[in-house]
């Protein structure tokens, strides 16, 4: 199904695209509908066709630390978290990190998509986004008698019905769920009034890729790849380590891609550039790839000795990321509710695994339970402008000298964003409810568990990837610079306080034998804000390395993808993004490759 070397080695391909990860493969899917161009993916990782590991549900972190299907990567020691470093896996293989997630299925608010319009970019907005997005989905209903149990309301037109992924409720979900949703309304959590339609603020039933009729994970290689395999135009080498690009300079002193290098079985080889290069390897490996080519910052690129080609300093700065962390409880004896946690013990594994075969069981659930709140909702009005106040005097801090006019105006975007009083505000803390305990907290067999994670999704804290070597077989420095605007951690801390609260509500106060994380001994806000920081982690939906913002304001791409200082090479994938959003992030990078491919045929209408 896929090529072999000599496919590729010293060929020509109109459309060379470099990693065939979420991205590259629903973008390769699109070019190649003309039949009269041909495409080429390169992918470090392997096919991982019908691999029932990836494509069973439920299997949550169990692809990572196994090469065959994550880049074990990992942060520089994180100097505000006492030197703590951070492992940042990313899927490896046909369908990159969309093999290997959560397979959460949300979108983000209308105004927050809008933003990135507003900063130098016509026709990303959200009209686009529902436009394109909408091309990716296949939305099924729930069975009606799921529907009625969990009250789940339907979504008539804010869903696309006939796109390439499937995507629905999980086939099963557990009796906890109705208890976590009724007290995470009865703690002041409203119903979100429209969360697939623009406005996700509140509480919702979650969506998950998952195809309902099999009750197997639906991703990119099984919605974009597979039915287009045999296209004679279509060309997928696995096993194909990019190296950089090679690039000629015209008389304007732009660049023309003509070739990519790339590394197979140990050896180097070359494939030719007919019209355009695509880099979609992901917000980690993606600035890697520019720098390597003498794209990036003269003085990172001088001082590994890579010529410099195009001094842009924008390339791997403006580093976003989610975080977050989770609490966890004990049921009393008597509330015996199926949930992950049976998962963890061997003879609760194998008769689930009877189960699944019958698409039946903990395999055929998912994390349905979201909560997206502004930070006023969490902490109070008094207490969401002191924050606010706090980070407002910290960004004005800054040397405005050496802090690009671009990210002076992101800052400014999300400083309104959780200013009290604002509306709509930005539902920056998120909440998720989910059956069992959380993370590898030890369960015991036989007993039933529920868990509520929190997290925030506008970080004023940027970090950087860089390379420090030009051996493309040396991986970048990675460093998101957790908490260096303290009001992260502040946000954070407040978020996690309003979560456990939450089992303080009916009916799960009357329901709780014990609460197992953080436990007793946490009680002062103190110790509360001691055990977030020792115990937080990422949702990996790092973003903004290769940003899609003007090169006079510290930009990578322009608005129609394109690296800014060359002709025919450009960036598709979640690294564009200039200014993160309220979401889980794998719905938005469908919607950006299917906006590039109308981009790339000139078909794109604003």
């Amino acid at each position: 199904m896929s090529a072999q070397i000599g496919d590729v080695v010293d060929k020509s391909f109109d459309y060379v695209i470099i990693g065939g990860g979420t991205a590259g493969i629903t973008l390769a899917a699109r070019l190649s509908e003309d039949p009269s161009k041909t495409v080429c993916v390169l992918e470090a990782g392997d096919p991982n066709i019908d691999d029932p590991a990836i494509l069973t549900p439920a299997s949550y972190a169990s692809h990572f630390g196994k090469k065959q299907y994550a880049w074990d990567f990992a942060t520089t020691k994180q100097k505000m978290c006492t030197g703590k470093i951070f492992p940042w896996a990313r899927g490896r293989g046909l369908g990159g990190s969309s093999g290997i997630n959560y397979m959460v299925w949300t979108k983000p608010p209308a105004e927050e998509i809008d933003d990135w319009e507003r900063l130098g970019n016509p026709g990303w907005n959200w009209k686009n986004f529902q436009k394109y997005i909408h091309r990716a989905e296949r939305f099924v209903e729930p069975a009606a008698e799921l529907r009625e149990k969990f009250k789940i309301p339907l979504h008539e037109g804010d869903l696309g019905t006939k796109g390439a992924l499937a995507i629905s409720f999980p086939r099963t979900f557990s009796e906890v769920e109705t208890y976590l949703m009724q007290a995470a309304k009865n703690a002041g959590i409203p119903a979100a009034p429209c969360p697939y339609g623009g406005n996700p603020n509140g509480v919702f039933w979650t969506i998950n890729s998952i195809d309902q009729q099999t009750a197997t994970r639906s991703y990119a290689c099984t919605a974009y790849y597979m039915p287009n395999r045999d296209r004679p135009n279509l060309t997928v080498l696995p096993d194909a380590h990019v190296a950089r690009v090679i690039s000629d300079k015209d008389t304007n002193g732009n660049l023309t891609v003509t070739g990519v290098e790339f590394l197979h079985g140990e050896k180097c080889y070359v494939v030719h550039v007919n019209k355009e290069a695509i880099v979609s390897a992901g917000a980690l490996k993606s600035p890697q790839i520019l720098e390597l080519s003498g794209i990036g910052s003269r003085s990172v690129l001088e001082k590994v000795g890579v010529e410099v080609k195009v001094d842009l300093p924008g390339v791997g700065e403006n580093l976003q990321e989610h975080v977050y962390g989770g609490f966890s409880w004990e049921l009393k004896p008597e509330y015996d509710f199926l949930g992950f946690n049976e998962l963890q013990h061997a003879a609760g594994r194998a008769r689930h695994e009877a189960l699944y075969k019958d698409l039946a069981g903990a395999f055929t659930m998912g994390i349905v339970n979201f909560s997206f709140l502004p930070l006023e909702a969490i902490a109070g009005a008094e207490r969401a402008q002191a924050i606010c106040e706090r980070a407002r005097a910290q960004v004005n801090a800054l040397d405005a000298a050496r802090t690009p006019a671009g990210l002076r105006e992101q800052h400014a975007i999300q400083l309104a964003r959780f200013r009290p009083g604002v509306c709509p505000a930005g539902p920056g803390c998120e909440i998720i409810g989910m059956s069992g305990a959380a993370g590898a907290l030890p369960t015991e067999e036989g007993r039933s568990y529920f868990s509520w994670a929190y997290g925030i999704n506008h970080a004023l804290s940027r970090g950087h990837v860089h390379i420090t070597s030009d051996d493309p077989m040396v991986e970048p420095e990675f460093d998101p610079r957790y908490f260096e605007h303290e009001a992260d951690l502040d946000v954070l801390v407040e978020t996690a306080k309003f979560a456990r609260n939450i089992a303080q509500h009916a009916p799960l106060k009357d329901m709780v034998a014990r609460e197992i994380a953080p436990g007793p001994a946490v009680q002062t806000d103190e110790q509360l804000r001691e055990f977030v920081k020792a115990t937080y982690s990422t949702t990996w939906h790092t973003c903004g390395t290769c940003s899609m913002t003007p090169r006079d304001k510290g930009g990578v791409i322009d608005h129609e993808l394109r690296v800014h200082g060359t002709n025919n090479l450009r960036v598709v994938d979640l690294s564009i993004v200039p200014l993160h959003i309220a979401t889980h992030t794998q719905a938005t990078v469908y919607a950006i490759a299917e906006q590039a491919s109308d981009i790339i045929k000139g078909t794109f209408q604003p």
